[in-house]
């Protein structure tokens, strides 16, 4: 069974590039969103198993997005990806309750998979 993720990112290019590299290391991508309100909601109607969340979004910042995600009915794994390294936002990162992060620049099926497993 292939893990269900939602990837939310407000760049259109970037969501392209990582559904397909998902897709084609057999993650089921169940959808996108462009925002964290967005996200929100998909998250509620697609109960993902992962999401892919960007921590600069124009609405709400990703760790926000990350603690409103798991405080909810359906908790899924979240990983913050961002274009900046982790260092760049503090101790952030280490504090908040995702399951990791991978800088958008390290992205593939092996660096998410070893965050998940």
């Amino acid at each position: 069974m292939s893990l269900r993720v939602l990837l939310v990112d407000d760049h259109p290019s970037f969501r392209a590039i990582a559904v397909r590299l998902l897709r084609s290391a057999g993650y089921e991508v169940v959808g996108e969103a462009h925002d964290g309100r967005s996200g929100l909601v998909a998250a509620a109607e697609l109960r993902p198993d992962v999401v892919l969340l960007d921590i600069r979004l124009p609405d709400m910042d990703g760790f926000e997005v990350t603690e409103r995600l798991r405080n909810g009915d359906h908790a899924p794994d979240v990983v913050l990806i961002s274009s900046r390294e982790a260092e760049g936002y503090g101790q952030r990162v280490a504090e908040s309750t995702a399951r990791g992060f991978i800088a958008k620049a390290e992205l593939s099926a092996e660096t998410l998979a070893a965050l998940l497993n």
